[in-house]
């Protein structure tokens, strides 16, 4: 792995508990491969284009490193339900590319989400969205496509390394959002982790008090990290029954 900075950031607003501040732990990574990568996923880094990174918060500890063991997944009724609401919607994985239909969906979805839950504005064009979600993928970098009929409805980015998937970020049509479109694309993956024996599927930080995040803890079996180690320390990961 080569490694070109590390650093915590200052202090700021906290973006899911407005009450709370937050810091992270970034690092700039110029090259790693998917053993390394794997390995800090299990440490509860996320990675967002070039860089990596994990909460390094001072007073709160409500952000949480949250994995699904795959290898046990199986759907609840409620889960086997959207499955098939969505029958109809063709998933199809592919290489990370961006095409015009990627902008415009993304950019409609989060005009949406600034009405819907007060998200910030947030418009993005070909580069800024190449270089938030395509730089520094490596080889463990995909993109679900959600498809109805010829249109381009959803996208899931996710990665993949030895063992592991890892969910990145989903954005969809609104209109599609009735079905349950951000559970199906989960359920989607945990399944492809499933039926390729990949043990975990890492989905992010679990914030019960934010309700854009508190839906992970639905996912089961569930594991969370007890802390963040440093590294050449084993992540001890504890089952949530």
């Amino acid at each position: 792995m080569r490694e070109l900075v590390r650093f915590i950031e200052p202090p700021r607003t906290c973006s899911y508990l407005p009450r709370e501040t937050e810091s992270l732990e970034i690092r700039a990574i110029e090259e790693m491969d998917s053993f390394e990568y794997g390995d800090l996923l299990a440490r509860g880094y996320r990675r967002f284009g070039w860089q990596v990174f994990r909460p390094a918060c001072a007073a709160c500890t409500q952000c949480r490193s949250l994995r699904i063991v795959t290898s046990e997944f199986k759907p609840t009724a409620s889960e086997r339900r959207i499955l098939r609401k969505n029958a109809g919607i063709r998933a199809v994985l592919q290489p990370l590319y961006v095409t015009r239909e990627h902008i415009e969906l993304y950019n409609r979805y989060h005009e949406f989400m600034r009405g819907h839950r007060h998200w910030p504005q947030r418009i993005t064009d070909p580069q800024e969205y190449a270089e938030s979600f395509l730089v520094s993928s490596g080889t463990f970098g995909f993109q679900w496509l959600y498809m109805d009929g010829d249109r381009l409805v959803g996208v899931s980015l996710m990665d993949e390394v030895p063992g592991a998937i890892s969910l990145i970020y989903a954005f969809y049509d609104p209109d599609w959002r009735p079905l349950s479109p951000g559970t199906f694309s989960i359920l989607n993956q945990l399944q492809y982790a499933r039926e390729r024996g990949l043990r975990h599927a890492y989905l992010g930080y679990w914030v019960e008090a934010c309700e854009s995040l508190a839906y992970k803890g639905r996912f089961r079996p569930r594991e969370v990290l007890r802390e963040h180690p440093d590294d050449g320390v084993e992540p001890v990961w504890e089952r949530l029954e």
